[in-house]
């Protein structure tokens, strides 16, 4: 398809700037990830009057002297320095109209650029709902480029701002109206004399206010927070359920179905084992995806998530960590992948390096069969107290083992690799609103599209990998095996076997056997695989094929070895969908590595000390 201009759009955060290009793109778009940079800018399309127009969104910023990299992003669009973006041929430069002297503020230093622009001024109905109005012509005279007026999400204006589209001439270079050289404070004081010349009312949000008093009140504010949370951990814990395991069974199905209809032989196996699982192992994180992202752009749109950063700042800041760290560590407690994608949220490259690298270490919703299994069936179902169970104590402890382990880490990562200089933690409360359906389906549709084509890709290819390890080479089974013993001896035959017999020994000093070692290599697909390759190794070693696979572990391995195992899963990242995800977001398989090394090796020195102190016990 070919273009006829490129626009862009620039504004200050919370302008209703991605709003506006959501409602005027609708699916018409992607993301754009640039090479190295966690942040992003969206890329879309607009019809009209027979031309297509590319409209990219770049990331909000405050000015335009850089301290994050977004704001470096938008600058360098701007300026033409991004090789993977035209430079601009007009901009839609957004201002807010409940906050207009922020946005002339920025105005000020972005006409220094001296691209044609438009100023289009947004949240209209909200001047006039405190009976203002705004002086479009004064504002228009003093700034030298042409002013319109739109609602983004009741669709008020959007048609005359699309016909601007058209006349591209009419786009004006703005007026340089103060001086280059003035202080930030007096170029402020600029900006807010104007924005009063324009504005003939004082914009004053007492909704806001009043809601504020209660979500930040000192007592409530907290507790309100606490609920929320609850609510939003619940959503990704639980009710993903029912819609990760309809894709389960979805798929074990059409397993099934493959099975019975084909021959037994390779390639069945490569479609049930391989292809089918593989694709399964990538779409049966949808729905967490999905819902995490839903609740973070409601909470982003309604105005309630930069308070709760606020609220937990102060306990963040223990761990030189921002209060935007929160959310997505607390998503990594469903699944760390969800969370890793929603560190974007966080402005600070460092902070948000730190936050990612950490987030495989909570304990994720994967990792919680492994810890039922092994608690099952080696800590006794009593009571402490007559009232807490001894093994919910033991599963809640390691969850909040991991939980401080991580925020320990990202003080230490915080201090040593990504020490220096902070971003300060400035925050702007935006006005609480109603999120706009339409830009809340095109934000959630977009980031969980990104994920399949990017992640999703990487985690089938592992995934058949991974396959062709356990199927390779092919053992001879005789005759009248069991289906469980076939499966376990093709298994221990193959090149994944033959891989955990050669580095059983290094697993031996926390005493792993050669089955353990290859049901933690099988686990790379997904923590919860060890289970079923315990399953099928130790199955086989008992002639009752219905006894409960935690009374066979209590029996095959000992109380030693199995709290190693857990104090192993407690750090080890051992899933591939998670690594795949940090690639990504952090644009180079180095870090992914790293994260693999570190976690590695607090697992194996803590598994083994454990392990120690369990024999001696």
């Amino acid at each position: 398809m070919t273009t006829s201009a490129t626009i862009a759009f620039v504004g200050t955060p919370n302008s209703g700037k991605s709003t506006l290009f959501n409602v005027l793109t609708g699916l018409r778009q992607k993301v754009g990830n640039f090479p190295g940079v966690t942040v992003e800018a969206g890329i879309g399309i607009v019809t009209t009057g027979g031309k297509h127009f590319q409209l990219i969104d770049l990331p909000g910023t405050y000015s335009l002297s850089p301290k994050s990299r977004d704001e470096e992003l938008t600058l360098a669009v701007l300026q033409g320095r991004e090789s993977t973006l035209p430079k601009p041929d007009a901009v839609v430069f957004i201002i807010d109209g409940t906050n207009v002297e922020k946005g002339l503020f920025l105005f000020s230093h972005f006409a220094e650029l001296g691209l044609p622009t438009i100023v289009v001024v947004t949240m209209i109905d909200a001047i006039k709902a405190q009976g203002g109005a705004l002086d479009d012509i004064t504002l228009e005279r003093e700034l030298g480029v042409p002013v319109l007026s739109v609602v983004g999400h009741k669709g008020i204006g959007i048609e005359e701002l699309t016909d601007q589209f058209t006349r591209l001439s009419d786009f004006a270079i703005p007026k340089k109206w103060v001086d280059s050289s003035i202080e930030h404070h007096e170029r402020y004081s600029s900006a807010r004399e104007l924005a009063h010349l324009v504005i003939n009312i004082r914009y004053n949000d007492k909704r806001s206010e009043l809601l504020d008093r209660i979500f930040l009140h000192p007592i409530i504010g907290p507790a309100i927070f606490l609920i929320v949370m609850a609510l939003f951990f619940q959503s990704i814990f639980t009710w993903s359920k029912p819609l990760m395991d309809g894709i389960d069974g979805g798929f074990g199905w059409l397993q099934d179905i493959v099975s019975s209809t084909l021959p037994e032989g390779l390639f069945r196996s490569f479609l049930t084992k391989g292809l089918i699982a593989g694709v399964g192992s990538v779409l049966i994180f949808l729905p967490q995806i999905l819902l995490l992202n839903l609740f973070i752009v409601i909470l982003e749109d309604c105005g309630y998530l930069s308070r709760a950063a606020f609220l937990v700042d102060r306990v963040m800041g223990v761990f030189s960590l921002q209060g935007r760290s929160f959310i997505p560590l607390l998503g990594s407690f469903a699944c760390a992948i969800p969370g890793i994608m929603s560190a974007r949220i966080i402005p600070s490259e460092k902070d948000r390096m730190a936050t990612m690298l950490v987030a495989p270490l909570m304990t994720c919703s994967a990792r919680l069969p492994v810890y039922a299994l092994l608690i099952s069936a080696f800590v006794p179902a009593t009571l402490i107290g007559g009232f807490f169970s001894l093994q919910g104590m033991v599963l809640g402890g390691l969850y909040v083992l991991a939980a401080v382990s991580g925020l320990l880490i990202a003080g230490v990562f915080k201090r040593t690799m990504f020490r220096g200089s902070k971003l300060p933690f400035l925050i702007e409360f935006p006005p609480y609103r109603m999120p706009s359906l339409k830009s809340l389906f095109v934000t959630v549709w977009n980031r969980s599209k990104e994920f399949l084509r990017t992640a999703g890709g990487i985690i089938l290819v592992l995934s058949v990998v991974l396959w062709a390890l356990t199927e390779f080479p092919r053992t001879n089974i005789p005759a009248g095996t069991t289906a469980i013993e076939a499966s376990r001896m093709q298994l221990e035959g193959s090149l994944a076997g033959q891989l955990g017999k050669v580095i059983q020994p290094i697993f031996a000093p926390l005493g792993f056997d050669w089955k353990l070692t290859i049901g933690v290599i099988g686990s790379f697909a997904a923590r919860e695989v060890f289970i079923s390759v315990m399953g099928q190794l130790y199955s086989a070693d008992v002639s009752a094929s219905d006894t409960p696979l935690r009374e066979i572990l209590a029996t095959a391995i000992g109380l030693p070895t199995a709290l190693a195992v857990l104090a192993f899963y407690v750090y080890a990242l051992q899933c591939i969908s998670t690594l795949a995800v940090l690639k990504r977001e952090t644009g180079s398989w180095k870090w992914a590595g790293f994260a693999f090394l570190y976690t590695f090796i607090l697992a194996y020195g803590f598994s083994f000390f454990v392990y120690r102190i369990a024999l001696a016990w």
